[in-house]
């Protein structure tokens, strides 16, 4: 079964519009997931706000969104209020800026959705604007109303579509240059050939082989074989066993060419 759309609405740049609809790119819903149970009846366990001072249940209609200005004390706001500062419209992507694709670092990029052509009257603006961005090297910035919350959007154009991203906010990433310090000195020219070798001798053409996820699959079959026993008995906690660390330290030149002689023998160097 096709999953249901996520998003429809309208994009629009300048006097062109074409309706579309959103799908989110990635999703987890082959995921295995567990419910939380009460070991003693076998019932589900199910979470609920309480009063931190009083410890009683608190009504959904009680509930107020508050902002901290000291401790004990709260700014109030009802849901109405919070609403109004958003985007005037939550149903349109409207492009008024462009920036070139190569400018924006990874780390702004949030989560990608698929953007499509909602039926076949927007399927001409839809692919105009989509190759106009690909012949110029360019993305569109705008804003879009997710799940009540503004989010500043990147639109890219991807094959025969456009990738919507999600881009995080200004204060929500870090200068790398508090993190990566400058290297003046340049690495070792034999040292650098070694590790260049070894690149070569390990690449290969990207798969989402590479990804797998083998907890998955063993999650799965813990599953399986349990489905027809007996309620398992609560084992303590076993404290993880200690891992084995290296205590002859060598230098890495003689490590990379041992590397490079394993990989040559086919021995243990390199994984299969």
């Amino acid at each position: 079964m096709a999953p249901r759309t996520y998003w429809k609405g309208y994009l629009k740049m300048s006097l062109v519009t074409c309706p579309v609809q959103m799908m989110p790119a990635t999703s987890d819903n082959e995921k295995v997931r567990f419910h939380t149970l009460n070991a003693r009846t076998g019932n589900r366990v199910v979470s609920q706000y309480v009063d931190a001072v009083t410890g009683k249940p608190v009504e959904e209609d009680d509930e107020i969104k508050g902002y901290p200005r000291g401790e004990d004390e709260y700014v109030l706001f009802e849901d109405e209020e919070l609403e109004a500062v958003a985007l005037d419209s939550v149903r349109t992507i409207d492009i008024d800026l462009f920036t070139p694709a190569d400018s924006i670092g990874w780390t702004w990029y949030d989560t990608p959705y698929y953007l499509m052509p909602d039926g076949k009257v927007g399927e001409e603006a839809y692919s105009v604007i989509r190759e106009a961005m690909r012949s110029t090297g360019m993305v569109a910035i705008s804003r879009l109303v997710i799940s009540r919350r503004e989010r500043a959007v990147m639109l890219e154009p991807r094959e025969n579509g456009i990738v919507l991203w999600t881009l995080r906010y200004g204060d929500e990433v870090r200068d790398p240059t508090d993190y990566f310090k400058r290297e003046d000195e340049k690495p070792d020219p034999e040292l650098l050939k070694l590790v260049t070798r070894l690149i070569n001798d390990r690449k290969a053409k990207w798969s989402p082989k590479m990804v797998h996820d083998p907890v998955q699959d063993r999650l799965l079959d813990l599953i399986e074989a349990r489905k027809n026993t007996r309620k398992p008995k609560r084992k303590a906690r076993a404290e993880p066993e200690a891992e084995d660390v290296p205590t002859n330290v060598v230098s890495i030149f003689d490590a990379l060419k041992r590397s490079i002689a394993g990989e040559k023998s086919g021995g243990s160097g390199r994984k299969k």
